[in-house]
Parts: structure tokens; C-alpha cells; sequence
């Protein structure tokens, strides 16, 4: 029980981390230098936000294929989020295009085997994954939840007083919002730090497997795509993580424009934690009960309901903020029932590096097409891919939905769940 508790407080900080700075980059990112923005281009946003997670993601295999074979998982982990922390704190001080993207590249070196790691050094300590998991997992979104209120209402507010109704401490938005907005970069880099080395002294020992017929190679893993499930999986969430990855580099900056105050971004989009939540508290039931492929299909499907509401610019804000809550059926039903089919199907020996080459498909191939996507969409919009206008987020969240579509119909009509045989 004691090792669980420290499991849990690993997902906590692993996505703490992440979504102190992740929703508002979409904001401080394109915003003038005189509101305190960075400034820059949506196709320059496209290629921060995606570029480094493809260059990331294609190192990934590389070092945890090291993890692997050379080093214990949780010391690894902490080494590779102390270097996360130290880069987070130089990057905000950056203030040039060249700058962000170079030292996101590097960053997303170090971060991107962090989220394969994680996955594996807690189903190697839990007894039956497929049901212990989703409570695992669950707390990492209570971790983005947290500093998605906490952040906002200490540094994007002033003035604050209480009210019964969520977020709870409202004020007045800061002058030079955005400017404030990237201080939840260097906040992350100081909690990374912390994380990194609650890793290396409190984490479960999690051992490297010894060479040998069994020892984690990631030729190995590839030998996989052998398996039918497998590649529809992985050609499925190719498309989904290209508009998964769209949500993220628009969203924040989608709902100002319909209408929303910048300090409650970050709590608008934890809605979709909230329901995560609930999703993750029933995944394992779900997944019993009904089996892998109905439940993928679902996730699949909110991937597209929810662009489709999006797209229906017409409708009031508060729509937009309540179909954030689909973003949670989306995330279980989708990514964490992948990520324990994968560990399902894949052998015990290969376990680390197939979960290492769904990531390599999630936050590598997938970003960088995402990137492309968003500038040729911004570009096709507003002629040069300036800043979008309310107006032309609804061809822009068409688009993306149409991608869903595609994914949807891939999964419906290609995957079989060849995991069942192998059930007691």
C-alpha cells in the first residue's frame, strides 16, 4: 500500500508538471509583446509546440531502451525530470522564436520518455494492471487540476474574494495577463526539480531486466505490428493524437475569443480533468464488462463530438467550457485504454519499449503533423496564419473533426481485440 501511495504521488507530479504552463502556452504564445505575449506567428506557435514533441518522442526510444537495460526505472526518471526543470527555467527567459524552439526541443529530449517510464514503473508494481491502473492514473489529472485552480486564482487574479460557485476565489484579471501567463513556466521548472528527485529517493526500486532472450529491445516491440490490433491501434492514434494535439495548441486561445476572462482558462479546461476522473474511477469496470474495442470506439467518438460542438461558433461561451468535459471520455476511453491494451498485448519482456513506441506514435509523428496541420489551417483561414478571429475557429474545428471521423471509421471497421484469448 505504502509503494501505491508513492505511485500515485509520481502521476500527481508527473502532470502537475505539464499542466502548470501546457493550457496557457495558446495565449502567452501569439499574444503582443504590448499585452505581455511572446509574440509570435500561429504557424511559429505550430512548429513550438510540435516540432520538439516529434524530436522528443524520436529520442524516446533510444533512452528507454537504456532504462531498459542499464538503469533502475525511478532513477532514471528522476534524472530526467531534474534536466526538465533546469531547461523549463531557462526557456522562460527566453523571448525569441529561435530560443523557445531549440530549448523546447531539448526539453521534450528529456520529458517525452518521462510519460512511457512513468506508465511502466507503475504497472510493474501493480498486480493487476488492466484493474489497478485507471486509480493510478487518475491521480495524475488530479495533479493538473490542481495547479490549473491554484496558478490562476494566485497569479492571474487580484482583488480576490470568495464565492460558493467554482472557481471559488474570482477577482480582477491582471494587467499584462499574459506576461504572468509565462510564469508558469518557470514554476514548473522549480516543481520539476522537486519531482525529479522525490523520484530518485521515494519511487519503488524498479530494477533494469538483464540481458538476455527477455531483455527490453525495441526491435522487439515493432515486431508487433505483426499484429493486427496492434497497427489499426497505432494508425488510429496517429489521427487522433494529430487533433488531440490541436486541442491543446488552440483551445486556450479559442475561448478568449469567444469570450472567456484569461484567468479562467486553466479552470475552464480542468473541467475536462473533473470528468477524467469519473472515467478513470470505471475505466477498469468499463473495460471488463464491455472489452477493449466498444470502449476505444467511444473515445474515438467524443474526439469528434467534441470538435463538432466547438466548430458551432454561434453558441454561447458557456457551451464551450461545458463540452470540456468531454476531453476526460476522450483521454480514458481512449489513451489509457490503449496504453493497458498495449501492455496487455504486448510480451512481459517487451512491455517498457511497446508502451515507449505507442508514445513515439502519441508525442512524435503525431505533433509534428499536428504542427503543419494548424499552420495550413491558419493560413487557409486568415490568409497568412495571424491570429484567428471567433469566426474562423469554425472551419478551423471542422477540419479537425473530420480527422476524428476518419479514426473512428479505422477503428470501427479494422480493430479486433486479440487480447481476449489470453483472458482467464
Amino acid at each position: 500500500m505504502k509503494s501505491e501511495s508513492r505511485l500515485k504521488a509520481m502521476m500527481f507530479l508527473e502532470y502537475a508538471v505539464k499542466g502548470l504552463w501546457f493550457p496557457l502556452a495558446s495565449v502567452f504564445l501569439t499574444a503582443s509583446a504590448a499585452e505581455g505575449g511572446l509574440g509570435f506567428t500561429q504557424q511559429q506557435k505550430g512548429w513550438i509546440i510540435g516540432i520538439p514533441l516529434a524530436v522528443g518522442a524520436f529520442f524516446a526510444p533510444v533512452i528507454g531502451r537504456l532504462c531498459d537495460r542499464k538503469f533502475a526505472a525511478q532513477k532514471c526518471l528522476g534524472f530526467l525530470l531534474v534536466c526538465v526543470g533546469i531547461l523549463k527555467l531557462v526557456t522562460a527567459w527566453q523571448s525569441s522564436f529561435l530560443g523557445w524552439l531549440c530549448l523546447s526541443a531539448v526539453f521534450s529530449v528529456f520529458y517525452v520518455p518521462t510519460i512511457a517510464l512513468t506508465n511502466t514503473l507503475a504497472m510493474s508494481h501493480l498486480k493487476n494492471p488492466k484493474e489497478a491502473f485507471p486509480r493510478i492514473r487518475v491521480w495524475g489529472t488530479l495533479g493538473w487540476i490542481a495547479v490549473a485552480w491554484v496558478f490562476p486564482m494566485i497569479w492571474l487574479q487580484e482583488n480576490l474574494h470568495f464565492r460558493l460557485l467554482p472557481p471559488f476565489l474570482v477577482g480582477d484579471s491582471v494587467a499584462n495577463a499574459p506576461g504572468r501567463m509565462i510564469d508558469s513556466v518557470r514554476v514548473a521548472g522549480v516543481l520539476s526539480i522537486l519531482y525529479g528527485l522525490f523520484c530518485i529517493f521515494c519511487l519503488p526500486h524498479t530494477p533494469p531486466k538483464k540481458e538476455g532472450g527477455e531483455a527490453l529491445r525495441l526491435t522487439q516491440a515493432f515486431s508487433l505490428f505483426r499484429k493486427r490490433s496492434f497497427t489499426v491501434l497505432m494508425l488510429a492514434a496517429l489521427f487522433i493524437s494529430i487533433i488531440h494535439t490541436i486541442y491543446f495548441m488552440q483551445t486556450g486561445a479559442f475561448l478568449v475569443s469567444a469570450g472567456l476572462k484569461s484567468q479562467y482558462i486553466m479552470p475552464a479546461m480542468s473541467i475536462g480533468q473533473f470528468s477524467e476522473i469519473l472515467m478513470l474511477a470505471v475505466l477498469g469496470k468499463l473495460l471488463t464488462r464491455f472489452g477493449f474495442r466498444p470502449i476505444l470506439l467511444v473515445g474515438a467518438g467524443c474526439f469528434v463530438l467534441r470538435y463538432i460542438l466547438f466548430s458551432m461558433v454561434q453558441l454561447p461561451v458557456a457551451a464551450f467550457v461545458a463540452a470540456q468535459a468531454l476531453h476526460g471520455i476522450c483521454f480514458a476511453c481512449f489513451y489509457a485504454t490503449a496504453f493497458i491494451y498495449v501492455d496487455r498485448l504486448a510480451d512481459e519482456g517487451i512491455r517498457h519499449s511497446a508502451q515507449t513506441l505507442f508514445t513515439l506514435v502519441m508525442m512524435g509523428v503525431a505533433p509534428l503533423l499536428a504542427g503543419l496541420l494548424n499552420s495550413r489551417l491558419a493560413s487557409m483561414l486568415t490568409g497568412e496564419g495571424l491570429t484567428m478571429g471567433l469566426a474562423d475557429y469554425g472551419g478551423y474545428w471542422r477540419g479537425t473533426a473530420l480527422i476524428g471521423v476518419v479514426a473512428f471509421l479505422i477503428l470501427a471497421a479494422l480493430f479486433r481485440d486479440e487480447t481476449e484469448s489470453s483472458e482467464s
